[in-house]
């Protein structure tokens, strides 16, 4: 792919976007990593932070990071896709079908804390639960995960990209990620979090310019009332097939519903194997993980909602304009399921500076979210490779060195995957609809290693291998036995997909409890508590390592000395029963881990996560939908203008959250950073 009929933007603003904004943020890092490194307690040179931000992040910048790593290319281009072919449903079905997963993995976060304290990563929970083969099976799973959000993530925005610029389709899969390589080096999982923070409000400014161009500004749309106007137009012009009358204003859409289930199961799977989510868990306090995920999910809403309720189904209803870059002739199946229906509508609405603002907003998505995919995988690669089965005894510099190696591999290998699906025809669309059938069969298995004592080695893996297998069969057979042949147009359709995605994770859910329950486990939760515990600390700091001071502040506090220091007990010659058991490197970055701490806030914690997860869910799967569907209701132009007045409010409550609240957390931070650095530029010109 060259050109489209997007182009409007020459091959040099490509290449401007995709090396300059990269390294932009590649030196940023490297200032806030010199920052961190000069003024806190909280080393980039340490593995511990370097893999898990010293477990000390708060629940707004946790939550920016979850909108971060959940904002795929897809977030942007395959909601839009899914707003242009099935109308209103398609937004809501995508927002909806995603949210539920982050809500629900509120849950196991608050259960890592509880059940895996000191863990780095998932799959040393299954590990030290299952052993060795069960760990290499599930290892399997999760790298399967990874390189097909990762490659999934470069295959759209190059499409984008060459859409929009005419820039070498194989150039940009290779050059986004390089900066993002760089950065993620430079500054590990806490920048990494602080690069995404700067991410997110880049995206949030540009998604509300788009949206108030289109419902306020444009002279082609310029109001809810006339964009509601020029889809019933579209309905009757072009109707789509399964939804009420053929209207683009109704949530009785057969096949929205379809995307709907899919989009349930596949979600499931991209957040529940998906180290990324896991490591934003770790990462977080142990209290306030579960804020941080439901915080986090609702603030992801809004985007898929809000973007493509904006640009998909403005695509839709300016099809027939003279403007829409493929007029007269509507886009084909393959340049819709590619990707450019947002394109299209940027194009438009806005021309060139539509066109450089979406190569923005699409650059910040997936950059963002491939950061959180490097450190993710570098994680599984130290951790559950490396030290594992490599150097079970690696030093905290062999750990860093290796993951800094990891994150390059990595990076090369999701470019590589997305040249093969780009040379191989398949597109973000297909990649989408089918992920979810290959890796379902491994949710449930992996939920109930940290959640339920009684499940057994044989029934996780045989859940996961029988899921996998029932997935595949389903989705090839469906193919066959409908559309009468086996092929890439075949197989990425909505029977198939539907049928393989509910087999792989149904059948992964039913085999692993009937064969957990034949010789149920009495899992021991200390077993599992008690990775990576080292030896006990009574009252020392390691060798060499400068006793905390007493107005040491963390990167993430609000003016409060750091709660998580631990407190010399020299008169104590043992430990209290259940007292946190510290390693040197934890102990040298004055944290102390351990579920232990506060068992009542996190029991606490674990029942809002279960109820809130639960209603929030309900609500928006069934009791708003479902009625409408049901009822076969069409839109009225005011219920539409409400559904568009909704999806602005939820823009601005999600910037709020993801933008404004990380920056009132750690307001006493950088009153005290600056007071720092204000002293040592004061010292520096004294002694000039």
């Amino acid at each position: 792919m060259s050109t489209s009929a997007a182009t409007t933007l020459p091959v040099g603003a490509g290449y401007g976007v995709v090396v300059g904004i990269g390294f932009f943020f590649a030196f940023l890092m490297m200032g806030i990593s010199r920052l961190q490194n000069r003024y806190t307690m909280y080393s980039t040179k340490q593995s511990e932070e370097f893999n898990t931000a010293s477990r000390s992040v708060k629940p707004g910048l946790i939550a920016s990071g979850i909108v971060s790593a959940w904002t795929w290319a897809a977030t942007l281009l395959q909601s839009s896709t899914v707003a242009y072919t099935y109308g209103v449903a398609g937004p809501f079905w995508y927002a909806a079908g995603a949210t539920v997963q982050i809500l629900m993995f509120s849950v196991l976060a608050c259960k890592t804390k509880q059940n895996a304290p000191r863990c780095h990563t998932f799959l040393e929970i299954i590990n030290a639960r299952y052993g060795k083969f069960a760990h290499l099976v599930f290892m399997l799973f999760a790298f399967v995960t990874n390189i097909l959000v990762g490659s999934q993530l470069l295959l759209g925005g190059s499409a984008v990209v060459t859409s929009l610029t005419g820039m070498n389709v194989y150039a940009a899969i290779f050059l986004i990620p390089t900066g993002v390589c760089a950065y993620v080096i430079l500054g590990g999982l806490r920048a990494t979090f602080l690069c995404d923070y700067s991410h997110t409000l880049i995206l949030m400014i540009i998604i509300l310019y788009f949206m108030f161009n289109a419902y306020v500004v444009s002279p082609l749309i310029g109001s809810p009332g006339e964009m509601y106007e020029l889809l019933k137009k579209a309905g009757t012009l072009r109707p789509i097939e399964g939804n009420q009358d053929g209207s683009y204003l109704t949530l009785k859409s057969n096949f929205g519903l379809i995307f709907g289930v899919i989009q349930l199961c596949s979600g499931s799977g991209t957040v529940f194997l998906d180290q990324a989510y896991w490591q934003r868990a770790i990462a977080s306090r142990p209290t306030t993980a579960v804020r941080a995920y439901l915080l986090g999910g609702l603030a992801w809403f809004a985007i898929p909602f809000g973007f493509s309720t904006t640009m998909g189904l403005a695509a839709a209803a300016l099809t027939d304009n003279p403007r829409f870059p493929t007029y007269p002739n509507p886009p084909t199946s393959q340049e819709i399921s590619s990707g450019l229906a947002a394109a299209y509508a940027a194009s438009t609405l806005m021309g060139q500076g539509g066109a450089v603002a979406l190569l923005i907003v699409l650059f910040m998505a997936v950059t963002s979210c491939a950061s959180a995919e490097l450190i993710a995988v570098s994680s599984l690669l130290t951790f559950d490779v490396y030290k594992a089965y490599v150097q079970p005894k690696a030093t905290p510099n062999q750990l860093i060195f290796v993951s800094h190696i990891m994150i390059c591999v990595f990076g090369v290998t999701m470019a590589v995957f997305a040249c093969i699906w780009n040379a191989a025809s398949i597109d973000l669309g297909w990649l989408f609809l089918v992920m979810g059938l290959l890796i379902g069969g491994a949710v449930f298995p992996t939920a109930f290693a940290i959640t339920w004592k009684k499940q057994t080695c044989i029934g996780a893996i045989s859940g996961c291998l029988s899921g996998l297998a029932a997935g595949i069969i389903a989705w090839l057979t469906t193919a066959k036995q409908y559309y009468g042949a086996i092929n890439v147009q075949t197989t990425g359709l909505e029977y198939p997909t539907l049928a393989g995605n509910l087999a792989a994770i149904m059948t992964g859910l039913i085999v692993s409890v009937c064969v957990s329950m034949i010789k149920p486990d009495d899992f021991d939760w200390e077993i599992t508590r008690a990775i990576n515990a080292g030896p006990v600390i009574q009252g020392t700091v390691p060798e060499g390592v400068a006793e905390p001071k007493g107005d040491t502040q963390d990167p993430d506090s609000s003016g409060e000395k750091n709660s998580h220091s631990p407190s010399p007990t020299p008169s104590s010659p043992t430990p209290a029963p259940h007292a946190p058991t510290i390693s040197a490197e934890e102990a040298a970055l004055h944290i102390s881990i351990g579920a232990e701490d506060e068992p009542g806030k996190l029991r606490a914690a674990f029942k809002l996560a279960v109820i809130s997860a639960t209603i929030i869910t309900f609500i928006m799967d069934f009791l708003v939908p479902m009625p409408m569907f049901f009822s076969h209701y069409i839109f009225s132009k005011g219920f539409f203008t409400a559904w568009v007045v909704i999806s602005f409010i939820w823009v601005f409550c999600s910037s709020f959250i993801s933008c404004f609240l990380p920056i009132w957390e750690t307001r006493g931070f950088f009153g005290e950073l600056v007071r720092k650095v204000g002293r040592d530029v004061r010292v520096g010109r004294k002694k000039t």
